[in-house]
């Protein structure tokens, strides 16, 4: 049967102005990668939307439970994560490949080049994925990320945050951006979450403590959705 040309992919509605943050962010560990000139639309093509697909099968029974990666239990105080991830419509998005990946309770990252003298867990690696199921769900069970200084001005610090990516059935559609906590007094002068100029579009970015996930005796529960696009989309890195 030969492919019918004629049909066109329809176009994504763009993101508001003041949503996602500038080309050039003010905080200074993106000085040298920022673009230097317009960034220009690319027109919506039928590869943003059918492929190459992502491939899922790797996916481990433990990749969502960061808590469970080790033969021991990490320091810290255990969160249990959960959120709908959906359209500009409402709809819900499945299939959908979520990773996670984010500092332990002392504020440090396990990786090479993360310099902040504050102490390893050796039963926290920080990085979990799992995919949304037929309502576009996911979950994660992690532990609450610290605090740490990030050397880009005089006595910096990081709120607690935890940084997410979003493969849809095209890996050429992924996103990046971060989840805040709320109630944190680090978020009024954190450069990288102020770069956000739409206020409200900032707190689409904190996640809601949530009693009913919360497990007794356990883990605190919180709630955080994320809308891929449309007014109401949630911020994202450029």
């Amino acid at each position: 049967m030969a492919e019918d040309i004629s049909i066109k992919p329809g176009p994504y509605r763009r993101v508001p102005p003041g949503v996602h943050p500038p080309a050039d962010p003010a905080y200074r560990s993106t000085v040298l990668r920022h673009p230097k000139e317009p960034l220009i639309v690319i027109p919506q093509t039928l590869s943003e939307l059918t492929g190459p697909v992502f491939p899922y099968d790797r996916i481990g029974p433990l990749d969502h439970d960061l808590t469970r990666q080790h033969a021991g239990q990490p320091i810290g105080e255990r969160m249990i994560l959960e959120g709908h991830v959906r359209d500009e419509d409402g709809r819900p998005v499945p299939d959908t490949l979520v990773e996670i990946w984010q500092a332990n309770a002392s504020g440090r990252y396990a990786h090479k080049i993360d310099a902040h003298d504050a102490p390893l867990d050796p039963n926290f690696s920080g990085a979990g994925r799992t995919v949304t199921d037929s309502e576009g769900w996911y979950r994660f069970v992690t532990i609450v990320p610290g605090h740490y200084p990030w050397g880009n001005h005089y006595n910096a610090w990081r709120p607690n945050h935890i940084h997410f990516s979003l493969f849809g059935p095209s890996f050429l559609t992924r996103l990046v951006t971060q989840m805040y906590f709320p109630g944190d007094p680090l978020q009024p002068i954190d450069p990288i979450f102020n770069s956000i100029p739409d206020p409200e579009a900032r707190q689409r970015l904190i996640a809601a403590f949530d009693i009913g996930l919360t497990s007794p005796d356990w883990a605190l529960g919180f709630r955080w959705d994320i809308i891929l696009r449309g007014r109401n989309a949630t911020p994202m890195e450029k």
